[in-house]
């Protein structure tokens, strides 16, 4: 089949649009049109009706909205199924993950069954199972550690000299820290999503969070090493913690430090709900640097798992919501002494896999969570804790699966395989805390490289095309005589305004600041021949009038020509040729007139020295001379009669300018892929456009975003040199305009082989 038929084709015609033009014709809108000012958006907040506040209650307590319409027959049983699983889930998941937060287990239970009643009525995801998580866990476990050590806790035996752990005083204490942190960690959940800062979490890109829980399931195991051999070894806290622990480990499992052999087991479990409590408030500057990475960790899992769920069986997930519900759910439950919490990847697929339809299912998970506590706790005090090391090991197996991502990366982009090495190395070294904010600044580094790097690229056209590609990388692609169309893969903003002009004047080869500056000497050299050739005429006048006088005052004395004193000085010119056409016209040589003067008087030995002067006058003082002297004005008789500065500096600048007539009239700057322009990059622009229009090429700007022409709208970029009429609405309008305006007078008139009629409205 002919491709043509294959495609189609299509014929368009309309006149050549400009921005002017095309805000006539489809008549946009001012900015104060499209955004209100500051004090309606104020009234509008303040203003309170019955439908806004049913929207306002509805969107908070998101439970009112889906609880009237639940169907018991329709949901009821998934959901009951879907708990039950979950909730058995909960009770080995809780009680080992507590053990990462170096927490007892029963806080573990606490932790499965408060948040996810809190999160049942503030919640936006049907299928996300709130409770313990093991990063979470690691990360809360690595402040209770370092704010409550064993050493601080020490009991000395007086009667051998040694001293034993105060169990029950350090695990309060770390209950304590455990909460507050907790606390404080939702209230900054809760305040991020009030002030609409649920886009927070889309700094953590997908690589950065794999290879995060990456690392962090290597800290979880070497945290796990303890209960798996039976050893005691010294925690360590804060960078290069994981190297310490892993030797400490060693030490005392080849050393037999553990020589009574005693089988650590989960101990007492208290049946009944402890009552809630205060947190230490006194320790939240201690833990805040703490409390803020567990808020942007745990949203950023719940949003991405949430978000995940939610394609999956076509609802919305409400991040700002998400991020409150969240938050409330650490904020209350740290007030029933529970350690941070967020979805778990392995219990919210149990609770989406076995049917569950709504958070009821996670209603019921925490109704088998409250028996267990109320009648069941006296079953799981006699478990050993290294089983429940070993449920952590099994539970990290998807995340060491993790690991298969550096070959896909390396695949696929290599700055997101360079960002999950940085962040999993930093995490390894630095700790969670540290090696979080170390990834997060190293990721937005790489944003902000690729902007001030991007690619730029001199389009041509496509024949028979209105479309315009690289024309470095499609053989096709036909550049068109005299109009550069310059394109930037990223928008021009105050980090790269500067590549941007450099890689302009690459593009277009033509060096705008040599130009510039080889122009604006010129023109001071002709200003100063200009100031010379004044002078001297006011001075040959002058000596015009002092010659009349001269010669009326004495009638029979012979009269001298001003002429002839010229002439004569300047038959003794360099090279001795110069011709009396050339003396008669002195005044109007394009390099100025070169003049000798005697610098040492004639002597019977010989002549006097002689030296050439650019512009001089003979019969000047020598101050005069001495003040009509520019730097490399004289040289020694003999030389060549041209004037040897303005003839190197000439030859100078063109060599380095290289082809001095060039052949672009116009340079389009394609800014389609600019969403935003700064004060910065509207200065760099005024620059373009005034320094190209001294070397007469005009400068067009083509596919503007209304949001980009509204700016420099206000950037006051407009005036009387650069209106509306250089932009353009694509850059094909663009090169017609170029081509009916310049081309057809400058260059041989380009037709593209265009099926689209041009319009000879200009």
């Amino acid at each position: 089949m002919d491709s043509t038929r294959k495609f189609g084709k299509y014929r368009v015609e309309r006149e050549v649009l400009d921005e002017q033009r095309l805000e006539d014709l489809t008549q946009r809108k001012t900015y104060s049109d499209v955004h209100r000012s500051p004090t309606e958006q104020l009234k509008d907040s303040l203003r309170c009706t019955v439908p806004r506040l049913k929207r306002g209650v509805m969107s908070s307590l998101p439970v009112l909205y889906w609880l009237p319409k639940y169907s018991i027959w329709d949901y009821g049983m998934p959901d009951l199924v879907s708990g039950i699983s979950v909730g058995i889930m909960h009770l080995p998941q809780g009680m080992a993950y507590a053990l990462l937060a170096s927490l007892p287990p029963v806080f573990g239970l606490y932790t499965s069954l408060y948040p996810a009643l809190i999160y049942f009525f503030f919640g936006t995801s049907r299928h996300i199972s709130i409770g313990t998580f093991t990063v979470l866990s690691i990360m809360v476990g690595s402040v209770t550690e370092r704010l409550a050590p064993d050493v601080d806790f020490l009991i000395k035996n007086g009667t051998n000299m040694t001293a034993e752990v105060d169990i029950t005083a350090r695990d309060s204490y770390r209950v304590q820290v455990a909460a507050a942190t907790t606390v404080l960690g939702g209230l900054i959940q809760v305040l991020l999503g009030v002030v609409k800062f649920g886009f927070v979490g889309t700094y953590l890109s997908e690589p950065l969070v794999r290879a995060y829980t990456t690392a962090a399931a290597a800290h979880a195991v070497v945290a796990q090493l303890k209960y798996i051999f039976g050893v005691s070894p010294t925690r360590f806290s804060g960078p290069m913690s994981l190297v310490y622990i892993v030797a400490g480990t060693l030490v005392s499992s080849y050393a037999h430090l553990n020589g009574n052999y005693t089988i650590s087991v989960v101990g007492d479990i208290p049946s009944g709900l402890s009552p809630p409590c205060v947190p230490d408030v006194s320790l939240f500057g201690e833990v805040i640097g703490d409390a803020f990475a567990l808020a942007i960790v745990g949203y950023a899992i719940s949003i991405s798992l949430g978000k995940t769920f939610a394609i999956k069986h076509g609802y919305k997930v409400d991040s700002n919501q998400e991020l409150v519900a969240l938050g409330l759910s650490n904020a209350v439950g740290g007030f029933f002494q529970c350690f941070s919490v967020c979805p778990s990847m392995s219990r919210s697929l149990i609770q989406e896999s076995t049917g569950g339809k709504t958070q009821m299912a996670g209603v019921a998970s925490a109704l088998i969570v409250l028996v267990t506590i109320l009648k069941l706790g006296t079953l799981f005090q006699e478990l050993p804790k290294a089983i429940l090391a070993s449920i952590v090991f099994v539970n990290l197996k998807g995340m060491f699966k993790q690991y298969a991502d550096i070959v896909t990366l390396w695949r696929s982009s290599k700055i997101d395989l360079v960002v999950w090495l940085v962040t999993w190395v930093s995490t390894m070294l630095l700790n969670l805390d540290l090696g979080l904010a170390a990834s997060i600044t190293f990721a937005l580094f790489t944003v902000i490289f690729r902007t001030q790097m991007p690619t730029y690229s001199v389009l041509g056209n496509v024949p028979g095309t209105e479309l315009y590609v690289d024309i470095e990388t499609h053989r096709e692609a036909r550049e068109i005589p005299g109009v550069t169309i310059f394109r930037s893969s990223a928008t021009v903003y105050f980090a790269n305004a500067d590549l941007y002009l450099e890689a302009l004047k690459k593009k277009s080869g033509l060096d705008i600041s040599k130009m510039i500056i080889y122009k604006r000497r010129q023109e001071a050299k002709q200003r100063r021949r200009e100031r010379r050739a004044e002078r001297r005429a006011k001075r040959r006048a002058k000596k015009e009038r002092r010659a009349q006088r001269a010669a009326e005052q004495l009638p029979g004395s012979a009269v001298v020509s001003v002429e002839e004193d010229v002439g004569f000085w300047g038959d003794t010119c360099i090279d001795g040729t110069v011709s009396e056409e050339e003396d008669q016209n002195w005044t109007e040589r394009e390099n100025g007139t070169v003049f000798v003067i005697p610098t040492t008087p004639r002597t019977p030995d010989g002549p006097s020295r002689w030296e050439y002067l650019k512009g001089g006058d003979p019969d000047c003082t020598s101050l005069d001379w001495m003040s009509e002297l520019q730097d490399g004005d004289t040289t020694t008789l003999g030389s060549s009669s041209e004037d040897t500065l303005s003839r190197d500096l000439e030859r100078v600048s063109l060599g380095s300018l290289g082809k001095w007539t060039w052949d672009i009239h116009s340079i389009i700057l394609d800014l389609s892929t600019a969403n935003f322009i700064d004060t910065v990059a509207i200065k760099t622009m005024k620059n373009i456009f005034q320094d190209f229009s001294e070397i007469d090429v005009d400068v067009y700007m083509a596919g503007c975003q209304a949001s980009v022409v509204e700016q420099l709208e206000r950037g006051d970029f407009f005036s009387e040199t650069i209106s509306k009429r250089r932009l353009f609405a694509s850059v094909h309008d663009a090169v017609l305009y170029c081509l009916n305006h310049r081309g057809a007078t400058s260059f041989p008139r380009y037709e593209p082989s265009l099926d689209m009629h041009r319009s000879t409205k200009l």
